[in-house]
């Protein structure tokens, strides 16, 4: 397998986390160039330290990560405590992190790294796309240089923060249609998938078997992480949504999608930030994403937990 130039867009949040973990855990499949990072589950200050912590859980201290946009484009910031902890990683007592925050801003670094790189770049979105959108506004030409953007966002059905809207593209609508339309290959990795990928007790307690700091860390983590969303829908466990990000592209096999013309709600107060989906190719429109509708759960999740192993 060739290595494939990655930088993650990241909002840390316990998935995001579980997410980057599985990366760092796949160094002969990524060239990691950085971590950015965004406002979104918690605030921007939280979301960069907890991406450094959780890098230096794993031993990986190399990776430079920035701290990119503070609030989305529009809108009064949206975050998630309430699923995440107060800190973004309940469940983990993780030490200060003492590998430094990069003074670059994270916008600068995605349109630098995109507009020098020698071979184009992949880019795993995991939180709202503001950081993304920002730098295509700023240097609309780095789209020549995304190799694919892979996102964890939207919904073909349902939304998880409104009856309509998915978290992500919720927080920052205008960042999400910015992206949408920006003519990139484009992968999204929607609610109808990630509600499948769910954290039972079973699989949770194989995580907690491996028995190494990193694992530990992760299953307590997710044995707070989602447990109210997963008790109220009366799901049989957690979903796992920003991991399905990373194993898309460690795994592709995994899952199965459809090319489709997708369109992100910014005027309605009732549906903002939905992502209309045009399965059925109603709209003469060509398609801009395509749009992953299932996922093996079981082979995500022995994927996972191999990738835990390696840390």
């Amino acid at each position: 397998m060739t290595t494939r130039s990655l930088i993650i867009d990241c909002d840390p949040g316990v998935d995001d986390a579980i997410a980057i973990l599985l990366a760092l855990a796949s160094p002969s499949e990524f060239d990691l160039l950085g971590i950015t990072t965004v406002a979104g589950n918690v605030p921007l200050a939280l979301t960069q330290m907890n991406a450094r912590k959780i890098c230096q859980l794993a031993g990986v201290l190399m990776i430079p990560v920035f701290a990119g946009c503070p609030r989305p484009l529009l809108q009064p910031l949206v975050t998630a405590e309430e699923v995440h902890g107060g800190t973004g990683l309940q469940g983990a007592d993780l030490p200060e992190p003492h590998m430094p925050l990069q003074p670059q801003h994270g916008v600068d670094f995605l349109i630098e790294q995109l507009m020098h790189a020698k071979a184009p770049i992949t880019l795993a979105m995991l939180g709202p796309l503001t950081n993304l959108a920002v730098a295509l506004i700023k240097q609309p030409a780095i789209v020549n240089n995304i190799a694919e953007v892979v996102m964890m966002g939207g919904s073909v059905t349902h939304g998880n923060v409104t009856p309509s809207a998915e978290f992500n593209c919720y927080v920052d609508p205008h960042a999400a249609k910015v992206v949408f339309e920006a003519g990139a290959k484009l992968t999204m990795i929607g609610l109808d998938v990630t509600y499948t990928v769910l954290t039972t007790p079973a699989r949770l307690a194989q995580i907690r078997d491996i028995g190494t700091p990193v694992a530990i860390a992760a299953a307590g983590m997710l044995a707070f992480y989602g447990v109210e969303e997963a008790t109220r829908l009366g799901m049989a466990g957690s979903p796992l949504h920003d991991p399905c990000v990373i194993a898309y592209l460690l795994q592709p096999d995994l899952f199965r999608g459809q090319d489709a013309y997708v369109e992100v709600e910014i005027s309605s107060p009732l549906t903002l930030g939905r992502t209309v989906v045009d399965a059925g190719k109603v709209l003469d429109q060509p398609a801009n994403a395509y749009v992953i509708r299932t996922a093996d759960a079981d082979g995500f999740y022995q994927l996972l937990i191999e990738g835990l192993k390696q840390l």
